[in-house]
């Protein structure tokens, strides 16, 4: 059997409602998409392109030698994208790495692959990591609730599972912006429309969820700064910085 291969595409939109241009906002001397592209491209993949729907991004990719392909504005969503950007490309696997998560560990991207390639291997696979019910109560971080088996239950904004007076208090776990997929569970996930979950919570991978499309939670002790803010790049830039300082 041949070995499977695996692409890593970066959805790098332009217009972040948020955020407006926030995948080219300098981050330590270079565009923030830069930093994304050089985890994704250290990691065990074999190959890493960014889909984006601006020239301006093009053109920066450009600059420092990322391979990137021009998608349709108006794609609803990065998996819409990054569906589009591989039409002709071979991929077994595809790792979607959001263009916001500068500081996303090579190692959890490789944790994907190697899950992926396995024998069992599930339709599609994230990241979550422990997190503080104090800290997390930000819509812009998305909290799960997975089962015993570490199958996700449910993606939200809000604070899940909720601790009502008297109940007993467990573990929290805080969403990475990083997904696996086998190639076919891509394409079938593309073709669904989206749903009432994911409309209302603008969580595209609620869209997996409501059609019974398996996603497995693999957990991480590692540390990621995901950019939804100004204030989150001056986290990412100050938590950088410090790590540089360390070599």
């Amino acid at each position: 059997m041949s070995e499977l291969r695996t692409v890593v595409v970066i959805p790098a939109r332009y217009g972040s409602s948020r955020f407006p241009g926030k995948v080219l906002a300098p981050l330590a001397g270079k565009p923030m998409i830069q930093h994304v592209f050089e985890r994704a491209a250290a990691s065990k993949a074999d190959a890493c392109l960014i889909a984006t729907d601006d020239t301006r991004v093009m053109e920066a990719c450009a600059g420092f030698g990322a391979q990137a392909i021009m998608t349709d504005p108006a794609l609803p969503s990065g998996s819409d994208r990054i569906a589009a950007a591989l039409k002709g490309i071979k991929a077994d696997i595809v790792i979607n790495v959001q263009g916001d998560e500068p500081l996303l560990p090579v190692e959890a991207i490789d944790a994907l692959i190697d899950r992926m390639k396995q024998p069992d291997a599930p339709e599609m696979a994230t990241i979550g990591v422990k997190g503080d019910r104090q800290t997390l109560d930000d819509p812009n971080k998305v909290k799960l609730v997975m089962s015993n088996s570490g199958r996700a239950l449910y993606f939200s904004r809000s604070m899940i599972p909720f601790l009502r007076t008297g109940g007993e208090d467990m573990n929290v776990y805080l969403h990475w912006g990083i997904y696996a997929y086998r190639r076919d569970v891509l394409e079938k996930f593309v073709a669904l429309e989206a749903g009432k979950l994911e409309n209302c919570e603008k969580l595209e991978q609620l869209r997996a969820l409501e059609n019974d499309i398996s996603i497995q939670v693999l957990i991480s002790d590692l540390e990621s700064v995901g950019v939804d803010t100004p204030e989150d790049l001056a986290r990412a830039e100050a938590k950088l910085l410090e790590k540089l300082k360390k070599f």
